[in-house]
């Protein structure tokens, strides 16, 4: 037997989370002239606490940002709304995942936010092959858990 997911629609909601993501890069880069990708932005903000080559001197902004991903769930949680959980608890998996999605990141010098919001907005051609690669990619692990390992 299959397992379903939903996922309601909800427009307002998302399109508003919309807004604040770009809204956000588009703070990020006019205030710093950086790009307001995660894996950028946690690598400089690293660069103190682990020796990097070319540590970022501006890491204020950085844990600014950092710290108001962090916040923002707990704000949520705080004013009482509640999150379904639709991932699967398996930590084994959860952790390959993790490890998986950190080696992309590496190997396509960014992340979805970095390159998916950022590069594609600069139209950038690295960018758009990186989107489309780990969109595939994406696509590809979905179909393969749900209707060939039988997820």
């Amino acid at each position: 037997m299959e397992m379903q997911i939903e996922t309601a629609f909800t427009l307002w909601a998302s399109l508003a989370g919309g807004v604040l993501i770009g809204l956000s890069a588009v703070m990020v880069m006019a205030l710093f002239g950086r790009i307001a990708g995660i894996a950028g932005i946690t690598q400089g903000a690293l660069g103190g606490v682990i020796p990097m080559s070319g540590a970022a001197r501006d890491r204020d902004w950085r844990w600014t940002f950092l710290l108001g991903l962090l916040a923002a769930p707990v704000l949520v949680l705080m004013a009482g709304s509640q999150v379904a959980q639709s991932v699967p608890t398996n930590l084994p998996a959860m952790v390959l995942a993790g490890l998986l999605v950190g080696i992309g990141t590496a190997l396509g010098s960014g992340c979805t936010s970095g390159h998916g919001v950022c590069g594609l907005a600069r139209l950038s051609r690295r960018s758009l092959a990186a989107t489309l690669t780990f969109m595939a990619a994406g696509f590809l692990t979905v179909f393969l858990l749900r209707h060939v390992v039988g997820g």
